[in-house]
């Protein structure tokens, strides 16, 4: 295992998946664009879910095929086919059959993408330190999301979509050039061969993890994919406000008090972040001003900053070496169902009741979604010694 945290392919990694994530963050503006075109939200949640279709799908392939033949290859082809994919976009003129075809090619760049970028970063990171880590790399993929948002809403104002797709796909390039050096670790020839997809992936411990993760996820969707809209419908902040404001405070605790979850143990820091989370989504059903949607920002920040890096390190550290890469295309791939669950689902509740109908609920699952959680996890080990 390497020893050093700052090491040269930890470094570029980081700044692959950052031009990476500038290229994702910025379709935060997409339900916009969508919503020019004549789209509800029902189908703009349909139209942003369906990329989770192709993403699920393939992730299979992708996690075993990391195990087997490496991470390098996959990188360099995933880049290649996430430009292609962001400048498909530029050919989209109306909501037809075209725009599925043109999300299930990016689905299938982005479940390539970031399966591999995150399991490349987690090889390189050291074992002691490996939260800290998983969390100091987090940053390279939320310092986008609060620059995406204010840039998105630059480009907005004085250009078009067309311009805004081909400013995304000058990030996805940058990503591809920084990728170019990358290397697999060292260490990994050394271990023993993996076992099959599904026995890789449904170990005792890991199941209850697959369930918080896809509570966190569907948590996402809520804001990643309707606050666009509730800011045009409402006239209260901005989506590159509480972005900046989300963004920002996950990055200052990462980067001051990343160590936490270490000091105290991951899962006992897991409870409150998640509680965080649900009182930014309560702070967002009743936001009626820019502050009040400032406040959502740093609530969800500050539940984000934690929950993501935790859940990162404990999937890391539950799965075998051999078969990391099966678990962390798992562990990526449940975004991609949360998106396709949630946004759908949500965007029915905004359509059937209101905006503030839709935070409030999505808060109350974080609660029962986190009971369960604690309940599960808790038989899981208890068992397991049963069992093995």
């Amino acid at each position: 295992m390497p020893e050093k945290l700052l090491s040269r392919p930890f470094v570029l990694v980081s700044l692959a998946t950052s031009m990476h994530s500038m290229a994702f963050a910025l379709f935060i503006h997409f339900p916009g664009f969508l919503a020019d075109l004549g789209a509800t939200e029902v189908v703009i949640g349909l139209i942003v879910g369906f990329a989770a279709v192709a993403s699920i799908i393939v992730r299979p392939w992708v996690g075993k095929a990391m195990d087997r033949r490496g991470r390098r290859p996959l990188i360099l082809a995933g880049g290649v086919l996430n430009v292609a994919g962001l400048l498909m976009y530029l050919l989209v003129s109306r909501i037809d059959g075209w725009v599925y075809v043109i999300r299930v090619f990016h689905g299938l760049s982005e479940a390539v993408l970031f399966t591999v970028l995150f399991t490349f970063a987690a090889d390189w990171v050291p074992e002691k330190k490996r939260t800290q880590g998983l969390a100091l790399f987090g940053v390279a993929g939320l310092l986008p999301i609060a620059l995406a948002g204010l840039l998105g809403d630059f480009v907005l104002r004085r250009w078009d979509f067309d311009v805004f797709f081909l400013v995304a796909a000058g990030f996805g390039l940058a990503s591809l050039l920084f990728s170019l050096p990358l290397h697999d670790a060292p260490h990994l020839a050394e271990q023993p061969p993996a076992r099959g997809f599904l026995a890789s992936i449904t170990g005792i411990h890991l199941l209850p993890l697959w369930w918080i993760t896809f509570v966190f996820s569907f948590v996402l969707t809520a804001y990643f994919t309707f606050l666009k809209t509730f800011v045009d419908e409402t006239g209260v902040g901005s989506v590159g406000l509480f972005f900046a404001f989300y963004a920002g405070t996950a990055v200052v605790l990462r980067l001051t008090l990343g160590w936490v979850p270490d000091r105290v143990g991951p899962k006992r820091a897991l409870f409150p972040a998640m509680l965080f989370l649900a009182a930014g989504l309560v702070a967002l059903a009743g936001a009626t001003t820019d502050t009040e949607v400032a406040v959502a920002g740093v609530l969800c920040g500050t539940g984000h900053g934690y929950s993501f890096p935790i859940l990162y390190a404990l999937t890391i550290t539950r799965a075998r070496v051999a078969e990391r890469g099966a678990a962390m295309a798992v562990y990526t791939g449940l975004f991609d169902v949360g998106t396709l669950v949630g946004g759908p689902l949500l965007g029915a509740t905004i359509r059937w009741f209101s905006y503030e109908v839709m935070f409030l609920a999505t808060a109350a699952f974080v609660v029962v979604g986190l009971g369960l959680f604690a309940l599960w996890d808790r038989e899981a080990w208890e068992t397991a010694p049963a069992l093995s």
